[in-house]
């Protein structure tokens, strides 16, 4: 039988015998472990060399004797000489020093498990029987997966704990299109506040205390405003809570997400941002179109189409080498194309409209300057939808285009 204990092994002595490739594999996890290690062999391979030479560990250029194995805490053999492997698990035996044998693991009084970590978890793989380390590591791998997808139960039972913030960015609104790292954070969440776009099915996903907050804002209408969203986060964080801020796209991509780091920089709350897929490259992607091209665009330019057209945004909408990719910008289409065309933009650039991008709802209306106005009324194009004007736009940029659909598009 076999009983697995979580043991520290910072700073302790730790004893490894043999110097090659067994050796090169494990001391890693021990070096990452904080573990103060001491080689003892006669020679060592070249990567147990470079790892003696990187992390200062200390090397003994000899044959193990019983009395090297008094100090360690554990001692790991792996001289490729079952013998002298056997020689030295009885002399941790007679110290009352726990051994990892390479050579027979099963006659070891320990052995090294297969893990896995999902922030401040960490999960074991052994075998209680005999030693399996393949299947091991594929139980591992297999348990890994299901973190990484956020679909294990990792939240931490609150006992005043020290509460955070994440800034997650969700994307276009695919769950498959988030992160790890932030399919982990919203499964250790207490406390999630969300954004109306985005990712909004993993919500469905947690557990049912998890409290989540609805702060979605639509066109002219915030029915909770910033300062009051900056609020809500360092209340939850200020009370103990894991909280995550989960956005539609990329948070530092007109997400506002820079003014609620510092509001948690200012209230003395831990803060971390965790990138998304941005739409204004998702979802063009998601129509067949790429924001740059080779001989076609060799830059991109990003505008909020709220805001004011400054003369770098009516220099790029006037470069035939410059895709301006407008978010938030179907109330302005008709003030964004006239300005585009008082800059010296021709009638015949190209423009999408991608409405809904990355969802079952997608439609994408391919015009022109002197027709997009007039075609994004005709079909009634609504928000949430990314316009992109430029060449890269051109229906036929990457594939051929059949006759009829051609014809369709004007």
């Amino acid at each position: 039988m076999t009983t697995m204990l979580g043991v520290s092994l910072a700073g302790r002595d730790v004893l490894f015998v043999g110097g090659g490739s067994v050796a090169a594999r494990r001391i890693p996890r021990l070096i990452e472990e904080g573990a103060a290690i001491r080689i003892v062999a006669p020679v060592l391979g070249a990567e147990t060399t470079e790892l003696v030479e990187q992390h200062g560990l200390t090397w003994i250029a000899r044959t193990v004797r019983e009395e090297d194995v008094s100090a360690a805490w554990l001692v790991h053999t792996a001289t490729g000489d079952p013998r002298i492997d056997a020689d030295v698990a009885a002399w941790c035996e007679s110290a009352r020093t726990f051994c990892v044998n390479a050579s027979d693991g099963a006659h070891g009084s320990a052995r090294l498990t297969a893990e896995t970590r999902s922030g401040d978890v960490v999960v074991a793989v052994s075998s209680d029987a005999g030693v399996d380390p393949r299947r091991a590591a594929r139980v591992r791998n297999a348990i890994a997966a299901l973190l990484d997808r956020g679909a294990l139960p990792v939240r931490r039972v609150r006992e005043s704990a020290r509460g955070r913030v994440a800034l997650v960015g969700g994307g276009p609104g695919p769950v498959d299109l988030m992160t790890v790292r932030a399919r982990r954070l919203i499964a250790e969440a207490d406390v999630v506040i969300a954004d109306r776009l985005g990712p909004v099915d993993v919500l469905t996903e947690l557990d049912p205390d998890v409290e989540v907050v609805d702060v979605g804002k639509r066109p002219g209408h915030h029915p909770v405003p910033q300062h009051e969203i900056n609020a809500l986060i360092v209340a939850h964080a200020r009370a103990g809570r894991r909280v995550v801020r989960l956005k539609g796209g990329d948070p530092f991509v007109f997400g506002r997400g820079g003014e609620e780091v510092t509001a948690c920089l200012e209230a003395g709350v831990p803060v971390e941002v965790v990138p998304g897929p941005t739409s204004a490259v998702s979802v063009p992607q998601a129509a067949g179109i790429p924001v740059t091209h080779r001989g076609v665009s060799g830059a991109m330019h990003m505008v909020n189409g709220q805001g004011d057209l400054t003369p770098a945004t009516l220099a790029a909408l006037a470069d035939d080498a410059v895709t301006t990719v407008v978010l938030m910008g179907v109330a302005g289409l008709a003030r964004i194309v006239d300005a585009a065309l008082a800059a010296g933009a021709p009638e015949s650039r190209p423009v999408a409209i991608v409405e809904s991008g990355h969802t079952s709802q997608q439609r994408t209306t391919h015009a022109t300057l002197a027709t997009a106005v007039a075609d994004a009324r005709s079909v009634g194009i609504r928000n949430p939808a990314v316009i992109v004007i430029g060449e890269v736009a051109r229906l036929d940029l990457l594939l051929p285009v059949p006759a009829a659909e051609a014809a369709a598009a004007g």
